[in-house]
């Protein structure tokens, strides 16, 4: 599992920029670390091997190369400004790995760049003369903290996703820093599902490129087995992306069949794994608001290259059963968000729906959401609390804070 520690983009988190960058509410960042840790130590100490993206993009960026390409990605003309972007990779290239890779994540302001700067800013700058010293050069990403979103892994490869908000798009060059850099990866040989160097207009598999309203985050992304993908379609992942994604699956023969769920474009929806996730390999967890009035369709390779079969499903539920191989929809075992109807719009919000399994029938949940748990446990599934009052106010859970790499068969 890959995941990333509250670090200093979450310190950088005001009142007047939360909205910005996506949050709710500010963070009590201390206990937000202690929450992370609990959730990390729950993890391992289940069997689960986990990765810090902090450490992996530090060793990363102490490979050859890394540093340069990070850099001619992260600052343009575009970012910092024309006559400050040969400063801004001079200042970035005195810091050292741990350094940079912090404030790749956790953004860099006017005062920290003129620490670092060999020369004069503000004599040569427009961009520095104009901003204060708490001004961001470099914008902080605080949404690193979910990293299910910037890339999804789908069976034997990976999506580095093109992302939906401006605020998060960046967080892609810090993962193709570590997918392209950094040993373990490597070596390991990746096959790239998106980008893809095959394709002209994808440039490179580690460019993200703007594509209009193609967007895609992998909270929305889900591989349930025998060669199937559930894709949702919603706030942040579009039905265009959707489409790319299902034929580049389909070309590599990858997948034979994708399950898109159209949800509503809205916040406390942002992504498919908010209101439905897996407990155990034939329970899931559902927000039955959402998840009884959606619409799904099955995407299967068409008759010739290129081209996409696309059937209407009668019900999302019922194509998800069907896909894991059970006869019928109510073989599939279905726990609802808990309590009454406020009570579940409640724990919804909460991230009662967004567990993550450790194991089959053994789930990490926040402990607040004591309906909904309790509803788990009756349903015969191991459910492991964790406190999640300050990291659950970016709206995710254990699932959105955890990028699986690897798993089992």
């Amino acid at each position: 599992m890959l995941v990333h520690r509250p670090d200093l983009a979450l310190r950088r988190l005001t009142p007047s920029n939360r909205s910005e960058l996506l949050f709710d509410d500010v963070l009590w960042v201390e206990q937000a670390q202690a929450e992370h840790d609990q959730f990390v130590a729950e993890l391992r100490g289940r069997g689960v091997e986990v990765f810090l993206l902090h450490d992996l993009l530090s060793e990363a960026l102490g490979q050859p190369g890394a540093r340069q390409w990070v850099m001619e990605h992260v600052v343009s003309p575009y970012t910092v400004g024309p006559s400050m972007v040969e400063a801004v990779r001079g200042a970035l290239a005195n810091m050292d790995d741990r350094t940079l890779a912090t404030h790749l994540t956790g953004g860099i302001t006017r005062a920290e760049l003129i620490e670092f700067a060999d020369t004069d800013l503000a004599g040569s700058s427009l961009t520095v003369s104009t901003t204060i010293d708490s001004s961001f050069i470099l914008p902080p990403l605080p949404n690193h903290l979910f990293t299910r979103d910037t890339s999804c892994w789908i069976y034997d490869g990976v999506s580095l996703n093109p992302m939906s908000w401006p605020s998060r798009q960046a967080e892609t060059v810090n993962l193709g820093t570590v997918y392209r850099f950094h040993p373990m990866f490597r070596q390991a040989g990746i096959t790239f599902w998106y980008p893809d160097a095959a394709n002209a207009e994808e440039h490179d598999q580690f460019d993200i490129q703007s594509f209009g309203r193609a967007s895609l985050e992998g909270g929305d992304v889900m591989p349930v087995g025998n060669r199937t993908v559930l894709i949702g379609i919603s706030e942040r992942t579009t039905a265009q992306m959707a489409e790319i994604l299902a034929r580049r699956l389909f070309e590599k023969e990858a997948a034979d069949r994708v399950i898109a769920v159209q949800l509503a474009r809205q916040r406390q929806f942002m992504h498919l794994d908010v209101v439905f996730t897996f407990m155990d390999r034939d329970t899931v967890t559902v927000y039955p608001k959402v998840i009884d009035s959606t619409t799904a369709y099955s995407l299967r390779p068409g008759d010739r290259a290129g081209v996409l079969e696309v059937t209407p499903e009668k019900s999302f539920l019922g194509a998800v059963a069907d896909a894991i191989g059970l006869s019928r929809e109510r073989d599939l075992k279905v726990v609802t968000t808990g309590g009454d109807e406020p009570q579940q719009e409640r724990e919804q919000w909460d991230c009662a729906n967004n567990v993550v399994a450790v194991s089959p029938g053994v789930v990490i949940a926040y402990s607040k959401n004591i309906n909904s748990n309790r509803k788990y446990r009756e349903a015969g599934i191991e459910v492991v609390e964790i406190d999640g009052f300050e990291v659950g106010k970016g709206r995710g859970g254990g699932h959105c804070m955890t990028c699986p790499l690897l798993r089992d068969p």
